[in-house]
């Protein structure tokens, strides 16, 4: 199973594992956030990281999602990847997350183009539907 790693402005990580846990009536294996206040200067987090990242990855890769690309997270996060087994996602929300929970059993391809269909696909125009 690909490992699932957050790392996102502040508390809004947590917040997505916590209401992802809310929807699957269950806490996920191999999922854990990073969250990045403003004070933090992202290269002293960078340690953290990879610990992090160690812990979700059971030898079959890690997906990295992070809310703004451009933003600390996101860079700290770039920092991480390594093409083919550490991946990364930006624009991160609840459906993203929920479809990368249910289709990490796949490949990385896969995987990367569920999460980003579903966190595409779950913004709706509310009057249209």
């Amino acid at each position: 199973m690909i490992g699932i790693l957050l790392i996102t402005h502040g508390s809004y990580g947590e917040a997505l594992v916590q209401n992802a846990c809310h929807v699957l009536n269950k806490r996920p294996l191999q999922l854990n956030q990073l969250g990045v206040s403003a004070q933090d200067d992202p290269l002293d987090l960078l340690p953290l990281a990879r610990q992090m990242l160690n812990l979700v990855d059971n030898g079959k890769g890690v997906l990295v999602l992070t809310d703004v690309f451009g933003a600390s997270p996101a860079n700290l996060a770039l920092k991480l990847l390594e093409p083919g087994r550490i991946e990364g996602l930006t624009g991160v929300n609840l459906p993203m997350l929920l479809r990368a929970l249910n289709y990490r059993d796949r490949d990385m391809e896969t995987l990367l183009t569920r999460a980003r269909d579903g966190g595409r696909d779950g913004i709706l125009n509310m009057q249209n539907h």
